[in-house]
């Protein structure tokens, strides 16, 4: 039997590459995303895929802080929460997605060299101003990935259409 840290790589890994009951993953949902479309906002509401990315970077880069700090230091109110088109733009599509990647393992070595106790240790949290276990943080940033994943989805299926804003 896995343990919980075990269990929580494998969901992760299977969310982005493997093969989730949800059906699709980042991997495939991602395949086609280019510079061309990767900065499209296909609905004034929606975010572009390349915000997106960005915007999970933020919080797994985040997320590593506090593992290996204890203690964090972004809220929802920061600009590196939801940059903007034009500054990702610069950035390029290619180094988005490998920042995104590379973070996300960053995150997966990290818990490897968890106990499963780990999890019930507390760090501080400067989003939710207070001390939180770390399978609070841990597993909110598994759920916001696929919270994200799903949206994602919605996007792709817009730019698909050749919907411009």
């Amino acid at each position: 039997m896995q343990g919980v840290i075990e269990h929580i790589i494998s969901q992760l890994t299977n969310n982005q590459e493997g093969k989730a009951w949800i059906g699709a993953t980042y991997q495939s949902k991602l395949k086609d995303i280019t510079d061309e479309n990767a900065f499209i906002r296909p609905l004034p509401d929606l975010h572009s895929v390349a915000e997106i990315i960005s915007h999970l970077t933020t919080w797994q880069k985040e997320t590593i802080l506090k593992i290996t700090t204890g203690e964090g230091s972004l809220t929802d109110d920061c600009e590196e929460n939801w940059y903007s088109n034009d500054k990702l733009r610069e950035k390029k599509w290619a180094s988005i997605l490998k920042e995104y990647q590379e973070s996300l393992a960053e995150i997966i070595v990290l818990l490897k060299t968890k106990e499963d106790s780990f999890l019930e240790k507390q760090y501080y949290d400067t989003d939710f101003k207070g001390n939180y276990p770390y399978s609070f943080v841990i597993n909110g940033m598994l759920h916001h990935n696929l919270y994200h994943l799903g949206q994602l989805g919605i996007i792709i299926k817009y730019l698909k259409l050749e919907v411009k804003y």
